[in-house]
């Protein structure tokens, strides 16, 4: 067999693979524009006015709809009345966050930053008990801290610069 046959062939099944998989995929997300293969909506976006391009998409598809960055689907909410409905009236839902790779490699899925879920809640109330023990939102705090700015700087002038 010819090689460049081969590799025309190999092409061929991994370009069907990756329609197939985009649109059997796609049945359960929101319309939006149909995408291309691997690239997906890319080349009907203008980067340099984005805004522009998804307002143009939400008056053909309505407020909430879904566009492909590569293979990834983003549903995007478009308006004051869809990311209000989204966040307000059904903030559980929408309350998780993407999830950062890279991130939870090297931080073991633990810290504020880049937890998610249940996860993220029990360290985000455990944080803001600590610093309300500690004093935070009280105006005591900031008198202390005050006071403790001047006698650093009372100490930095007795060291003549030195």
């Amino acid at each position: 067999v010819d090689p460049a046959v081969a590799l025309v062939l190999c092409l061929s099944c991994l370009f069907l693979l990756s329609l197939w998989r985009q649109s059997s995929g796609r049945g359960r997300l929101l319309s939006g524009p149909t995408p291309l293969p691997i690239i997906g909506n890319i080349l009907q976006l203008d980067v340099k006015d984005m805004s522009k391009s998804l307002s143009n998409f939400s008056k053909v598809y309505g407020p909430v709809f879904t566009v492909y960055f590569g293979l990834k689907p983003i549903v995007v909410l478009h308006g004051y009345e869809a990311v209000k409905e989204a966040l307000i009236d059904h903030g559980e839902e929408f309350s998780g966050r993407g999830s950062f790779p890279l991130a939870e490699k090297v931080n073991k899925g633990l810290g504020i930053l880049f937890s998610n879920g249940k996860r993220w809640k029990e360290i985000r109330h455990f944080s803001l008990m600590t610093l309300r023990n500690f004093g935070m939102g009280k105006r005591s705090i900031e008198d202390r801290v005050q006071e403790e700015a001047l006698c650093l700087v009372e100490e930095l002038r007795k060291t003549n610069g030195g």
